[in-house]
Parts: C-alpha cells; structure tokens; sequence
C-alpha cells in the first residue's frame, strides 16, 4: 500500500503528503539521485533555469551533493517548513527521510532545510530562501540560524 503521493502544494511547487496516517518514527523513504561534487552541483545551477534558490541537491556530510533532479524520487518533492514533520538522517552515503511527529493522512510532509550559504547573508540572499510555511514560530527563512 502507497503511504504518499506528490501532488501540487501550497507552500511552493509540488509536495509530498499523506496517503495514510503515518506513526513517528516512520522511515518514508531515501533521497534518491546522483552523487555529485558541490562544485559540479554549482556549475549546473549556474547554467540552469532553475528558480533563485530551487534545486533538488541534498549534501552529504563527505562533501558531496545528492542531486535529486538526476534520478531522483518523490524524496526531492519534500518542501521545508520551520514545524517539520520529518527529519532526513543520513547513514552513509543514503539520507533517509523518517517521521517525527505523526502525521494524518492528507498532510504534507516537512523537513526543515536548515541550508547554509557562503559568504554575507544580504538582502537578495534573504529574499531568495524567505520562508513560505507559514507555521507557528517560522524563523522567516530556509536558511539554518
């Protein structure tokens, strides 16, 4: 039985969301895609058409990125929130997405970016990774504190 489907979302783009009540501690499913460096992450986003901000690259404690967009699974759907559902934990080289709250079926699942970005953080930099879940308590960004 199919716990979740990607449908559209309204924080941003595409979600992922219940098909079923899920219990904490649930493992969802693993970010999926290729495995590049950072560097060859960046010249693509450069090159690409991509939204300021949107990419499906998931980075990986060795220095590496999971690029999601290149075979990639319904993982890369997942949009941030500051309330998150779910976590990502990473064993390895494979990130999992598992439950931390539970959640009924119809919701969307959430995990918190938390990215970082080099250099000084400006106003262009603010407005590209602002915040759209509207929880209770959001920082106002996708960026880490």
């Amino acid at each position: 039985m199919r716990r979740i489907v990607v449908r559209s979302s309204p924080v941003h783009g595409r979600g992922v969301f219940a098909l079923a009540n899920i219990e904490t501690g649930t493992l969802i499913l693993e970010y999926k895609g290729k495995f590049v460096s950072w560097r060859r992450a960046q010249r693509a986003y450069a090159r690409s058409a991509a939204e300021q901000g949107h990419t499906f690259y998931f980075g990986l404690d060795d220095g590496r990125v999971i690029d999601g967009g290149q075979g990639g699974n319904s993982a890369r759907w997942l949009n941030h929130s500051c309330a998150p559902n779910c976590e990502a934990e990473q064993d390895g080289e494979r990130v999992f997405i598992r439950t931390i709250r539970p959640i009924e079926i119809g919701n969307e699942l959430y995990i918190d970016y938390r990215l970082q970005v080099e250099g000084r953080r400006t106003a262009e930099i603010t407005r590209a990774y602002a915040c759209r879940c509207c929880a209770t308590g959001c920082r106002g960004t996708m960026l880490s504190d």
